[in-house]
Order: C-alpha cells, then structure tokens, then sequence
C-alpha cells in the first residue's frame, strides 16, 4: 500500500484522471446518444427508453450507498489488506465492463437493454464509488487535490470530445441509417476503459490502514443494524452545512447539462433541422472547449477559490444557451459559424460546471471528520453517485416523457411542430431551471483554502488530545460555519451517522438512568 508521504508525480496524476474516462465517457456517451439510439434503432418509445434510466437508478438507490459501505470496511477482510479496500474493486470491475459493449446492440426488446443497463450501472458504482474517494486518500493538500481534480476533469473532457466525436465519424462512414455506428462506438470505449483502469490501478495508493480511525461499536452487528447503518450514514451526509450546499450546487450544474444533453441531438436534428453528423460535430467542439473551461475555472479556483468560479461558469453556459435560442427564433441557424461560437460559450461555461463540484467534493470528507470524528468518505462518494446518475436518469426520463406527450413518432426524420416547440422549451427552461437553482445556492457556500487549512490544523490538534475548552476563536468560527453545528456538538459529540448516533442514544440513556 502506498503512503500518503510518496512522491507525487506525473503518471499519478495522469493515472488518476484517466479513471474518469469511463465516469465521464460512458456518462457522455449514454447522455448523448442512448437515448436516440433507442428510439431510432430499436424500435422504443421515448418512455420506455426513458423508464431503463428511471428503473436502474431504483436499483442503484441499493447498490450506491451498500458499495459506499462496503468500500469503507473492506480493509477489515483479507481481500480489503491485500489489494486495498478501494482498489480491489478497480480493480475487479477491469473484465466486468465488457457488458457497456452490450447495451448497443440492436435487434433486442425492451428487456434486454434493461437488464444490460443495470448490470452495467452496478459496475460503475463498483469503480466510481471508490475512485471518488481516492483525492482525499492520496492527499491531504489544497493545491494538490486541486490538481488532482483538474487532471481529472480534463481527461473526463478528452473523454466526452470522444464520446460526441467517435459516433459522428463512424455515422459519415456507415451512413446514418446504420446502428452498427454505435456498436462501434461501444466497442471502442470498453478497450479503452479496461486499459485505464488497470493504470489507475497499478498509479495510485489509499489512506495507510493505520490512519483509518477504528469503529467505537465493537459488537457484531445483525443484518438489519447492518441496512440501518447503511441508510442512516447514507442521510446522515445532509446534517453536514456545506455538502448541502455542495450538493445544490452540484445538481444546478450537472442537472442542467444532464437535461441538456438529453435533448441537444433531437433539438439539432429536429428543430434546427440537421444531421446527426453536425450534432456530433457540435458536441465535440463543445467538449474540446469544455477542457478549455476546466482550466479556466481551476485557476480561478487556486486564486480566488470556488464559489467565484461557479458563478463565472455559470454565467457561460447561460449565455451560449440563449444565444442557440436567439439564433433559431432569428432564423440565423444555417450559420454553422454562429451555432460553434455558442456551443463553444457553452462548453467554456459546461467546464467549470464540471471541474468545480469535483474540486468541492474532495474536501467534504474533512469538514464531516470535524463533525463526526470520522473518515467516511466511502459514504459520500456513494451519495455523490448516486446523485451523479440519478439527475441523468431524472433528466432523460423526463425529456422522453415530455417528447412522448407531445406527439414525438419514433424513427422518423421530422417530427410534428408540437414536438419542436417542445424541443426548444425544453433546452432552454429545463436548463435555465437548474442554472439558476445552483447559482443561488453559490452564495451560501463558505468553505475556501484559507478556512480549510484553519479546519484540518483544529483537527489534528483534537487528534493529538488536544481540549476543546482549548479552541481558538478562529477554529471556532470555521467549524461552526462548515459544518453547521455548535463547536461543542463537533468531533462526534452528536448524532450524525450510525456510530455517534448509537453512542449518542447510549449516553442520553446512561444519563437518564442516573437522574433516575
């Protein structure tokens, strides 16, 4: 196992931004195009294709938050001491992932792709859930999570340039009445995702075993204590001030593109009456601009530090949207120039959408230690997937309903008024919707490198022994802001996740018997 003190280099940093390949890769490429693969060559309607998004986030709804648990506690088995509690399942998933090849396939019924959507969803969990933990395992440094975080963005932006690109190519070479395009395009992406996980695997290390803060709760627990455990951890993220406000950011983020990419491929093909091939194209350049936007917003974050940074971000991805909206309503989209320049604003702003959340989450695990006196970031990386596919499936199911209500024909080349206007709507409410949500939510959020520095310094003080009757006024202030709880009531002196709350309940009990 690799020690937190190791050198950092280049292939680490490398290493574990290409984990992301089949986080934002195969999220790009389902977002992008499944759902028009389904209706258009396999015979779906938009609410059933929609319903295979909706139905395997019920399933993930158990499975996130049990492998969030699990990947917590792995290190107790011989497996978790061997191979690491996180990276074993890396690690095990490198030959389960050939099922994402199966999910394009045509000529099959509604079943099918159910079943090879859910299989392939519970193996994302199996990788992202630990893979979102392993920032915060590899460093305890602002700048270098930072970085960390950034690599990752800009190899999950590469990611989806080939997600929007590969399908593109593969439709002017085929011809777009061919599903063997996205066959292809499957086929691509699954060499590509058993080859970076097994460099994230051999690049990157965990938190050492004996920095893992040992469970207080020594007796064996039922099955049921066990699924209690799960979900109360699992709520229990939301007692924590600034995930929340992480949290909505997060969702005005990346619901917003979710809804977006659901929708742009019917909304270039149908309302701006184009190929698939130039909704390809706009993709890609969308997605080269939106690496352009991650380093944008990474350095605007190192300076001046998140929430600055998502406003500016935000206020891109707006104004690329309604320029789309202002060139169809001004009959100026056979300017194939104008409709790059707003997908290029809208990449730049997409950028920082996705790069800052991420940069965000890598410091919630030291905020919830403040509170609990814990390490959990098992569970909140299986709250952050969960979230993560549930706004895309909330989203997909919902642009399908929507199109379905209004009149949407599956396979066909044009699609009555009802359904454009529908279209247009859609891309831009549905979006704006959740911009503004987040944006809101912006100007709440406080956690900056200057009070996260003040944070992890008062931890390891209580770490060493140190008394809370010793708390500077400035480390008072920081807790108190973060995590949203009286000092006092910090380092698990409450009843936030399982532990502190069977501690807590058990205290409250003793003291009752002695009044008695």
């Amino acid at each position: 196992m690799g020690k937190r003190e190791k050198e950092i280099k280049l292939i680490n940093y490398l290493s574990y931004g290409l984990g992301d390949f089949l986080g934002a890769g195969a999220f790009a490429l389902t977002a992008a195009w499944l759902l028009y693969f389904l209706t258009t060559f396999c015979g779906l309607t938009a609410v059933e294709a929609g319903s295979i998004f909706a139905i395997a986030r019920v399933v993930d709804a158990v499975a996130a938050p049990t492998m969030g648990y699990i990947t917590d506690n792995f290190h107790k088995t011989k497996l978790g001491r061997r191979f690491g509690r996180r990276k074993f399942f890396i690690l095990a998933a490198i030959p389960l992932v050939l099922v994402y090849t199966l999910i394009w396939v045509d000529g099959f019924g509604y079943w099918y792709y159910l079943l090879t959507y859910i299989i392939f969803e519970l193996v994302y969990s199996m990788v992202l859930i630990p893979y979102d933990t392993l920032a915060a395992e590899m460093s305890n440094d602002y700048k270098i999570r930072s970085k960390f975080t950034g690599a990752r963005m800009f190899i999950a932006q590469a990611s989806a340039v080939f997600a929007a690109f590969i399908p593109g190519r593969l439709v002017e070479t085929l011809g777009k009445d061919d599903p063997l395009t996205f066959l292809y395009s499957g086929i691509i992406f699954t060499v590509i995702f058993i080859i970076v996980l097994a460099l994230l695997y051999k690049n990157t290390w965990e938190r050492p075993f004996d920095e893992i803060p040992e469970e207080k709760l020594v007796d064996k627990r039922t099955f049921l204590q066990n699924v209690q455990k799960v979900y109360l951890d699992l709520f229990s993220t939301l007692r924590v001030k600034t995930f929340r406000h992480h949290l909505g950011m997060y969702l005005g983020g990346y619901l917003s593109q979710d809804v977006f990419n659901a929708v742009f491929t019917y909304f270039v093909v149908f309302a701006l009456m184009k190929s698939a091939v130039v909704a390809s194209n706009l993709l890609a350049f969308m997605f080269m601009l939106q690496i352009i936007g991650v380093w944008i917003a990474m350095t605007i974050t190192i300076k001046l530090n998140p929430a600055p940074a998502y406003r500016t971000a935000i206020s891109l991805f707006i104004l690329g949207i309604a320029g789309f909206i202002v060139l169809e309503f001004t009959g100026m989209t056979n300017s194939l120039p104008l409709l790059f320049v707003m997908i290029g604003i809208a990449g730049l702003g997409r950028g920082g959408l996705n790069y800052i959340p991420w940069n965000n989450y890598a410091f919630i695990p030291d905020v919830d230690e403040a509170l609990t006196g814990q390490r959990r970031e098992g569970v909140f990386a299986g709250v952050m997937s969960l979230v993560r596919k549930g706004t895309q499936a909330l989203a997909v199911f919902l642009v399908g309903a929507i199109l379905d209500a209004s009149g949407f024909v599956s396979g066909q080349e044009t699609q009555p008024d009802s359904v454009v206007n529908t279209i247009i709507f859609i891309l831009l409410f549905g979006t704006l919707f959740f911009l503004i949500g987040g944006l809101i939510v912006s100007f709440r959020y406080k956690l900056t490198k200057e009070n996260h520095v003040t944070l992890l310094a008062e931890i390891e003080r209580l770490k060493n022994g140190g008394s809370k009757k010793s708390v500077t006024p400035e480390s008072r202030q920081v807790f108190e802001q973060l995590t949203g709880w009286t000092y006092e009531k910090s380092w698990g002196n409450n009843p936030v996740g399982y532990e502190n709350y069977v501690n807590y309940k058990n205290k409250k009990n003793d003291e009752k018997e002695l009044i008695s």
